[in-house]
């Protein structure tokens, strides 16, 4: 390889013959994949496992600390790590005491009722992220889908803004975009939405101040919602004074500024609000805090709990739309009081950003010297390589970027050879039991993919 110029060729030949040693590798998970075609939707439990290179998605077996065993007995580093859902790492033990207590030895995970785990979880919360009141959900999805609620209850006003090419979830107001010609349009793939985006939800790029102002002058904004560093279409970095700009031109507006920690939580304790000072209005989690069991959570300022406590007629305890049976179970809240207190702590998120940072700088070693067109971002312990340089500063230039053929490859080369990534993207995430040694099993076999490419 030389200089900028990777051989479209060469690639198509690869990816041939990685979807080849996939398949003689795996014919446990093939023969599962064909079963399941049989009664399950795109013949996964749920639609998004279909997303695999090979063919056929690999089937789990075991999953410990950072490491995954697939139906055919391979071991697998894991840098997936559940698209953020396992950062905590694979069944931690102080985790898997809490669930075997609350569930086999306590009994009962889910009843209707509190329990003592819940106001621990809470204080935990406002003492990492600064918002003194918090609620439970399943999903991170729905943490923002209540949150939206709120804030369209407090301001009366009907829409919502969001970035271009951002994910919240399944959350139907967030599928929007702007097209080729700067204009709103829905994402492409939505699937039956049930109303037109652009009626619900504004959209400017992200980092861009000048758009966000202009958007937010129509007055019709309730919240702006957003990560304060996009992640799931690569990792798009805020530029200097942008986040502060957001909080005084949403304020300005009169309108609720939501952050979405569900990803971005990578960046410390209390993710970015901690990390960065920042000052939300709601701050929305999931995934993580559960170690790996369901849970969703929305924090919220003292104004925005004082502006709902006004609202008497709103129904908060029964159907009135932020609330659901299983939410804020006792097995979610036992769990999420174990991973929190004794396995994401404070010294844990610095070994992962320290292993992480190892990471970061091999793939930009590997980049360097073969010259790639390439960049890669790192937020506390996740980083994700984009196959553009400089570095995309929104989520336009990020999807653009974008090279469906060539992140096949490197997808299977890595899993052939037992590294696994997020099947959407080339994040990688450390767990506090993510080694340096894994980081350099993973940064040698790229390294092989990059030189076969030559």
């Amino acid at each position: 390889m030389t200089g900028t110029v990777i051989d479209r060729g060469r690639v198509t030949q690869l990816l041939a013959a990685e979807r080849e040693l996939y398949a003689e590798r795996n014919p446990r998970s093939r023969a599962a994949a064909a079963e399941g075609a049989a009664h399950l939707f795109a013949g996964v439990p749920m639609t998004w496992m279909a997303k695999a290179p090979g063919g056929f998605p690999l089937v789990h077996a075991e999953a410990h600390g950072a490491r995954v065993v697939d139906l055919d007995g391979h071991e697998l580093v894991d840098f997936c790590l559940g698209d953020t859902g396992a950062m905590a790492g694979h069944s931690p033990p102080a985790t898997v005491a809490a669930v075997v207590h609350r569930y086999a030895e306590a009994g009962g995970a889910t009843t209707m009722m509190p329990t003592e785990d819940g106001p621990v979880v809470a204080a935990e919360l406002a003492r990492r992220f600064g918002l003194p009141t918090w609620s439970f959900s399943l999903t991170a999805t729905d943490a923002n889908r209540w949150a939206i609620r709120l804030a369209r209850a407090i301001t009366g006003r009907p829409r919502i803004l969001v970035h271009s090419w951002c994910y919240h979830g399944s959350v139907d107001e967030t599928f929007i975009v702007l097209d080729e010609t700067g204009r709103p349009a829905p994402r492409p793939g939505g699937v039956g939405a049930p109303w037109d985006v652009t009626e619900t939800t504004r959209v400017v790029e992200y980092n861009d101040l000048e758009g966000l102002g202009r958007e937010l002058a129509h007055g019709d904004v309730a919240a702006v919602l957003m990560e304060p560093a996009l992640t799931n279409m690569g990792i798009v970095l805020p530029e200097p004074g942008y986040l502060d700009g957001v909080r005084a031109l949403a304020t300005a507006a009169g309108a609720l500024w939501i952050i979405d920690e569900t990803h971005t939580l990578s960046a410390g304790p209390g993710g970015c609000t901690a990390a960065w000072g920042l000052a939300p209005d709601i701050v929305t989690l999931g995934k993580a805090i559960g170690g790996g069991v369901p849970i969703g959570a929305y924090g919220l300022s003292d104004a925005v709990r004082e502006q709902i406590a006004a609202r008497p007629e709103l129904d908060l305890v029964d159907t009135g739309g932020v609330g659901g049976t299983l939410a804020g179970n006792a097995l979610s809240l036992a769990a999420a009081r174990a991973t929190l207190t004794e396995v994401l702590t404070a010294e844990a998120f610095g070994r992962m950003a320290e292993v992480c940072t190892r990471y970061t700088a091999g793939v930009q070693g590997l980049i360097d010297r073969h010259g790639l067109p390439w960049s890669i971002a790192q937020l506390g312990a996740r980083a994700e390589y984009r196959f553009c340089a400089p570095a995309p500063r929104d989520g336009g230039e990020s999807h653009r970027a974008g090279d469906a053929e060539l992140e096949d490859l490197l997808h299977l080369y890595l899993v052939n050879r037992g590294i696994l990534l997020t099947p959407f993207h080339n994040m990688a995430l450390m767990a506090p039991t993510t080694t340096e040694t894994d980081v350099d099993a993973h940064l040698a076999v790229l390294a092989e993919a990059v030189e076969a490419l030559a």
